[in-house]
């Protein structure tokens, strides 16, 4: 027996899990999409901000690339482990002024910053996750910068032997 299409959203429609809500989602990007428009920042502010006391410089790409090659002073929370508890624990305060990049703000480091699709760019997800969690005082670097005339310092968290 074949399913068809329909009928398989229908009975798929009918399995609830209360974990997980498209609809919510769907809703906090949209205003997300919104409120991010006047939270994009050219590389000069993100860099006089990051200076500045109170405030995180977020790298939610993985442990691995964030070792390679990070913004020096970046902490690193790696985006499938943004939860309730490493929240509360990484950013207790949700007033906390929050600096964030991804693999799509820097050319010429392709190992470290590898280039993702622009519609899957990880700046999208951190910041919808963030906002759906109630941080608003968030900020993404807009530009895509390359990385060796970047003004930004960067730095590894490898030993090199």
């Amino acid at each position: 027996m074949v399913m068809s299409i329909a009928a398989a959203v229908l009975l798929m429609s009918a399995v609830v899990n209360p974990s997980i809500d498209m609809e919510g989602y769907l809703r906090a990007a949209r205003e997300a999409a919104a409120y991010r428009e006047s939270r994009r920042i050219s590389e000069d502010e993100f860099a006089r901000m990051a200076a500045e006391p109170g405030t995180i410089v977020l790298d939610a790409r993985s442990r691995e690339k964030y070792d390679e090659l990070h913004i020096k002073g970046a902490v690193n929370l790696s985006f499938p482990d943004i939860a309730v508890a490493s929240l509360a624990q990484t950013i207790p305060d949700r007033n906390t002024r929050i600096l964030i990049y991804c693999n799509n703000n820097f050319s010429g480091a392709e190992k470290p910053f590898p280039s993702k699709i622009a519609k899957a760019s990880l700046n999208l997800s951190t910041f919808i996750s963030l906002y759906s969690y109630g941080y608003r005082n968030v900020y993404e670097l807009a530009p895509l910068i390359e990385i060796g005339k970047s003004k930004l310092p960067f730095e590894s968290s490898l030993t090199v032997h």
